[in-house]
């Protein structure tokens, strides 16, 4: 039988979505919302570059808990579409052109994970990736999603855990990947720290 643990979980992300994703599956996070900046990573290699934030994001979380045993988590996710990459929408009017192109074509969402002991420096990371094919909402159902926020506050200007669920018609690949936070991830970076994800579980 697995022992529970008293260590922390913290997650170093403001996203709902992903702290749900963690919820749902029986962890309790705490929330450290690091103002890492998004915007400065310039790579071909969009892996890479989700990888470089998550990394970032749980090195500034880790940085400001107490080496007391906690598990910091830190992820990043990016829409690659054509050679192209989104994170959240800018305006309401950018998500509207994004989706009006992505109409009843597939991209590939990359949700990097870098998972630190604090207590003692150890770390693991991992790239998840998911292919997600999007339908064909009309012109109004499109204006009406980019006026609800939620392509502001998504990678990609949507997620399939809110507003957006109706209008992709296909993912290959993990829903916890493309909502922010790869499940089976989580559990593999874990355990490659010793710690078995059972052990959280609330």
């Amino acid at each position: 039988m697995t022992t529970r643990t008293t260590r922390r979980l913290i997650l170093a992300s403001a996203s709902t979505g992903r702290l749900g994703v963690l919820r749902a599956a029986g962890l309790a996070p705490e929330v450290v919302v690091t103002g890492v900046r998004e915007d400065d990573v310039d790579d071909a290699d969009t892996a890479v570059v989700v990888q470089t934030l998550a990394r970032r994001k749980a090195e500034a979380a880790a940085a400001t808990v107490d080496a007391d045993g906690a598990l910091v988590l830190g992820c990043d996710s990016l829409l690659d579409f054509g050679g192209a990459r989104f994170g959240k929408a800018a305006s309401a009017a950018a998500a509207m052109r994004q989706w009006a192109s992505q109409r009843g074509k597939t991209g590939t969402l990359y949700t990097g994970h870098c998972l630190i002991d604090a207590a003692t420096g150890a770390r693991a990371e991992a790239v998840a990736r998911a292919r997600v094919t999007f339908g064909s909402p009309t012109a109004a159902e499109i204006e009406a999603y980019a006026a609800t926020g939620e392509p502001l506050r998504a990678a990609g200007a949507f997620t399939v855990d809110g507003y957006a669920a109706p209008f992709v018609d296909h993912i290959e690949g993990h829903p916890s990947t493309v909502i922010g936070c790869s499940l089976p991830v989580v559990r593999e970076l874990l355990a490659r720290l010793d710690v078995e994800i059972t052990a959280l579980w609330v």
